[in-house]
């Protein structure tokens, strides 16, 4: 069994999903998408801009979109399954109210509802070996940030489950960042290894997915030093009000320079600030900071707070409307579970086909 390659050429997969993002405008139909989320809590206004406007900018050029919520994922390192469930709904109502609208082309559905997908983690599992999953970056990585003492297999299986999610529905593009792309690429290796074994006379199984990279930068939290996470809290909820956000942005860390000025090395808090102020206007961030000028930080934060309440008051209104109406949140769900079910059910008669295990 050849290793994979975790540490496959960035520059590759940048040059790779810039090809997919000039195609996937003219030619939506070549694509499935597969992205999705984990049922942790409420989303941020971290995963607005890094995923949310993207997914609604892919489901209205008509790309299929498969839309996961990974309950079972969250076993593998939160002891918060008890609030599963109200999560799984939480983030469908942010997902509506950001725009994503369930259709023909855009499915939502958790994976605990798909029986027939999760029956390929037995043939998947048996395509690496153990050595490719103690050794892959992105779970030591999380590993270490969740702070685990004791690690449970799930942990180690985390990446082949994503296979899984990514596979079953025959996913051939994945928005991620730059540190997802080891989950990614074990993805590309199993279904390259499916390929390579049981189909060496038929057509093959499963697509090697690709890609496609974000183009948002890394938001930082309010405090300016870290990513931004509720569990760390530092960040600002979808779901708050425009006077909890103002409060938030108040207490954002800046620095003791009172000329504002753009420079992400130097000054982080400072940059972060201006970036967000960026992501709502679409103006630079350099000329952002040269209207402030010697306003300093109050201006900055009086902007910010000006211009992110004007972004999210559409997607807060809409998603008030949604919090009334739990019904409807389930019947999305059950619908995007039968229709998920539906795709893999196809693809686990393939597998068994494949595998000759046709009775």
């Amino acid at each position: 069994m050849q290793e994979m390659n975790y540490n496959s050429s960035y520059e590759t997969a940048v040059a790779i999903s810039k090809k997919i993002e000039a195609d996937i405008v003219t030619n939506p139909a070549k694509y499935r998408v597969l992205t999705g989320d984990r049922p942790t809590g409420r989303l941020h206004i971290g995963h607005y801009f890094g995923s949310l406007q993207n997914r609604v900018r892919l489901s209205k050029l008509g790309v299929p979109t498969m839309i996961l919520i990974a309950d079972y994922q969250v076993l593998t390192d939160h002891d918060a399954y008890q609030e599963i469930s109200q999560n799984t709904k939480q983030l469908v109502i942010d997902y509506l109210a950001a725009g994503i609208e369930p259709s023909e082309n855009v499915i939502i559905y958790p994976h605990s509802y798909v029986p027939e997908a999760n029956q390929l983690m037995i043939p998947f599992l048996t395509l690496v070996s153990n050595s490719e999953l103690s050794r892959n970056p992105t779970v030591k990585e999380e590993i270490h940030s969740a702070g685990l003492k004791s690690v449970n297999a799930g942990m180690y299986t985390y990446p082949v489950h994503q296979a899984v999610d990514i596979l079953f529905c025959k996913g051939n593009v994945v928005p991620v960042g730059k540190d997802q792309l080891p989950h990614l690429e074990m993805a590309r290796t199993i279904a390259r290894r499916f390929n390579e074994k049981f189909c060496s006379n038929c057509v093959p199984v499963f697509p090697e997915p690709q890609a496609l990279l974000s183009k948002t930068p890394s938001i930082m939290g309010l405090d300016g030093t870290q990513k931004m996470s509720k569990s760390r809290g530092n960040a600002i909820m979808l779901c708050a009000t425009e006077d909890e956000t103002a409060a938030l942005i108040k207490k954002a860390k800046t620095d003791a320079d009172r000329h504002i000025t753009y420079d992400p090395i130097n000054r982080p808090e400072v940059a972060n600030l201006l970036m967000l102020i960026s992501l709502c206007t679409g103006e630079d961030p350099q000329l952002i900071a040269e209207q402030i000028g010697d306003g300093g930080g109050g201006m900055l934060k009086k902007n910010l707070t000006e211009v992110l309440n004007d972004q999210l008051r559409p997607l807060r209104q809409r998603r008030m409307q949604l919090e009334k109406n739990p019904d409807y949140i389930r019947q999305v769900l059950l619908d995007g579970s039968q229709r998920a079910r539906e795709i893999a059910a196809k693809t686990l008669d393939e597998v068994r086909t494949a595998m000759n295990m046709v009775i």
